[in-house]
């Protein structure tokens, strides 16, 4: 921990040489890569963001990440972003494969992403509790409005994550939903997902201040 007064660390990247790609336009949100970093009492903000940046690029230019990133025909900046994606909507990282399955399947088809996450990250909050409204803002990182990848990470994703993006799961899913913790609900067709979100809204009515979830 460094203890410095809030505000250094924006302060630094404003300032610093960081060696972001192109296509983060100078700003490392989502470019951190999330691990241990030691520090001293010599340890500079900048010199800590260069650390966590260069980092990532190490860990997105490792063969197997970089090669299947190409075979998808995503930039490693793009990797990272679908990484990201995975990284806040897998319940676990047993799950990683398959949140990155229904990403792929649902960008094959031309499909928006409709990801709550994006969508939250849009909005600056953490909910489950989305409503028709909130589908229909004009932003970027909307993801039922817009379709494709966001144009940026949403946070930092782990090496596993980014190892999903470019090896997902085999499958034909469509649709997932968590019902309930520890157990997420793959489907390939729209009737068997409004079966799984039915009883997800079922579980979250019977307990206390339970929003319901919009059918995607």
């Amino acid at each position: 921990e460094l203890h410095l007064p809030a505000g250094t660390t924006a302060s630094a990247v404003a300032t610093a040489e960081l060696p972001l790609p192109a296509e983060a336009k100078g700003n490392p949100e989502g470019y951190l890569f999330p691990a241990t970093y030691p520090v001293t009492s010599k340890t500079t903000p900048a010199a800590l963001l260069g650390t966590m940046v260069r980092t990532a690029n190490q860990k997105l230019a490792t063969k197997a990440v970089a090669d299947g990133g190409r075979a998808y025909g995503m930039t490693p900046y793009q990797t990272a972003t679908l990484a990201s994606i995975i990284e806040a909507e897998a319940d676990n990282p047993a799950d990683m494969g398959k949140v990155a399955r229904v990403v792929h399947n649902r960008l094959a088809k031309s499909m928006p992403l409709q990801m709550d996450s994006t969508l939250n990250y849009a909005l600056n909050r953490n909910t489950v509790d989305t409503k028709l409204k909130d589908t229909r803002i004009d932003h970027p990182f909307n993801t039922y409005e817009h379709r494709g990848l966001p144009p940026a990470p949403i946070d930092s994703p782990g090496l596993q994550a980014m190892a999903a993006a470019v090896a997902p799961t085999p499958g034909d899913w469509l649709f997932f939903v968590t019902v309930k913790p520890g157990d997420t609900r793959f489907s390939a067709g729209y009737e068997e997902h409004r079966k799984h979100v039915a009883e997800f809204n079922r579980l979250r009515a019977a307990a206390p201040a339970a929003p319901a979830v919009p059918v995607k």
